[in-house]
């Protein structure tokens, strides 16, 4: 039997636990330790974890559990109340980075496309990062912190229209208006399904499932309806950890 990916996690988790040990001693976020981690282990360094894409799935999943557990700690009704800061201050945030990033960069001599498409990528930020240290300062239903996922949320959406945009950059044809069309379909799609599911078809299901009185019942339940969310957000282009 190949246990090589398991020696690996051995590895990670190793070298994870001594990195949040030194972050502890210099209080910095431990965030940052998994970070060093994964420079140290990494192909591009000491290359001590060889199996990356079984890592990366791996990593994947942590992120949808992480998200998930996240997302029980705040209420949709409240996190609406700041639909107008989100969508003027992620669209400005997602603007004027993008404008400053390019014009940095088209001052060292950067083709116009390449500086629109790194402004594309500096304007994002990673749901899953920020969402845990706002979490781990016990900060998620302060103002702020609702502004910031909300914003988050703004940016994993504005990620379509940029997927849609991206090709132009590189001299191709933009997508078909049949493509957008079924993008636009998707994401109308998985709207409905969620409001569906969130009033009607998930209460009833959960409601069968405690009624047997199956702890593990219950969470096999929970995770399914949890990853098979992931999994059709990812499949409509969104972003994995929306």
């Amino acid at each position: 039997m190949d246990v090589s990916l398991f020696d690996e996690m051995i590895i990670i988790l190793t070298l994870s636990v001594i990195s949040l040990c030194i972050c502890f001693k210099l209080k910095i976020p431990g965030i940052i330790g998994f970070f060093i981690t994964g420079a140290i282990a990494g192909p591009y360094s000491l290359g001590l974890v060889k199996s990356v894409h079984e890592v990366e799935i791996l990593a994947e999943t942590g992120v949808i559990l992480l998200l998930f557990t996240i997302g029980i700690e705040f209420s949709i009704a409240h996190l609406v109340q700041f639909k107008k800061p989100a969508l003027l201050g992620g669209s400005l945030q997602v603007i004027f980075t993008i404008i400053f990033t390019f014009l940095i960069l088209k001052l060292f001599g950067y083709k116009t496309g390449d500086a629109i498409f790194a402004g594309f990528l500096v304007s994002l930020s990673s749901t899953a990062i920020v969402l845990k240290i706002i979490q781990g300062r016990g900060e998620m239903d302060s103002p702020y912190g609702r502004v910031s996922l909300a914003i988050l949320i703004f940016q994993d959406i504005i990620i379509v229209p940029m997927m849609l945009f991206t090709p132009l950059l590189g001299g191709n044809s933009i997508a078909t208006d049949t493509s957008i069309f079924l993008i636009i379909a998707k994401i109308t799609g998985i709207i409905a399904l969620v409001i569906t599911g969130a009033k009607w078809i998930v209460p009833y299901l959960l409601y069968r499932v405690t009624r047997t009185r199956s702890k593990e019942l219950f969470i096999l339940t929970v995770v399914s309806i949890c990853f098979g969310q992931a999994w059709i957000t990812y499949s409509a282009g969104l972003s994995l950890a929306l």
